[in-house]
């Protein structure tokens, strides 16, 4: 596969961009916009192309370059079959270089499209995280045969790619969250240590007051010890100005 492989300064200045979007810290619609995007200029003959993910027991559209790759996975999606689902169940990517052949692996997905949309040919991609397939990189052209062998052994540096987008989304993702818990822990600490101090009782009856007071006012227990904390720092700030004046 090696010598298909695209070498040229335009390709790499791409996949550059697209690394250089990622770590940067672009949200995950916009990566995958941008991955989609990009096979256009990265893989001879695509002239469409969309990333469908497995969100939970179904798959959804994350990003695609027009309605008409939109079209093509909800087409997939109705009738259970084709590139995208292929892809993700077997081992190697899916390629139909001329689905007007009549010997499609997908006649019900194949009969739709080819009524349905001006896609002749397509190529699917298995998308990885953590090992686990969670979706797959489509490409769709609109003439027979132009999605070519030298085509998909494009595109399978552009799924690797996307693999790879996956796994910094999520990690970024993680690290948000940890962080926001971690200062969700900081301020329940604060409250639980003014509410100790000021009625003089335990950290668990402390704590106990913070719990009944979000359930009673149907606050999360965080906005609640916000709350405490604020309140606080209003009265020390009140008494400060008080003694000053």
């Amino acid at each position: 596969m090696s010598e298909h492989l695209p070498a040229d300064q335009g390709t790499r200045d791409v996949f550059v961009r697209l690394s250089a979007l990622i770590y940067a810290g672009a949200d995950e619609a916009d990566v995958y916009q941008t991955i989609v995007d990009a096979a256009r200029r990265l893989v001879d003959g695509c002239e469409r192309a969309s990333i469908m993910l497995k969100r939970r027991d179904r798959f959804v559209t994350a990003a695609s370059t027009d309605d008409i790759a939109r079209l093509a996975d909800q087409i997939e999606r109705e009738v259970r079959e084709g590139p995208c689902y292929d892809a993700v169940l077997d081992e190697a990517y899916q390629h139909d270089t001329d689905l007007t052949s009549g010997t499609s692996p997908w006649p019900r997905f194949t009969e739709r499209v080819l009524a349905e949309t001006p896609v002749r040919s397509a190529i699917g991609y298995r998308l990885f995280l953590d090992g686990d397939k969670v979706g797959a990189l489509n490409l769709f052209a609109d003439e027979p045969g132009a999605l070519t062998e030298r085509s998909a052994d494009q595109g399978a540096v552009l799924a690797s790619f996307a693999s790879v987008a996956l796994m910094a989304v999520r990690a970024r993702e993680e690290a948000a969250t940890l962080r926001l818990g971690l200062q969700s822990n900081r301020e329940i600490g604060k409250a639980v240590g003014l509410l100790m101090a000021a009625h003089h009782m335990g950290s668990e009856q402390a704590f106990g007051v913070l719990r009944r007071t979000s359930q009673e006012l149907n606050m999360k227990l965080t906005q609640v010890a916000e709350e405490v904390v604020r309140g606080q720092e209003q009265q020390f700030g009140s008494t400060s100005s008080d003694g000053q004046g």
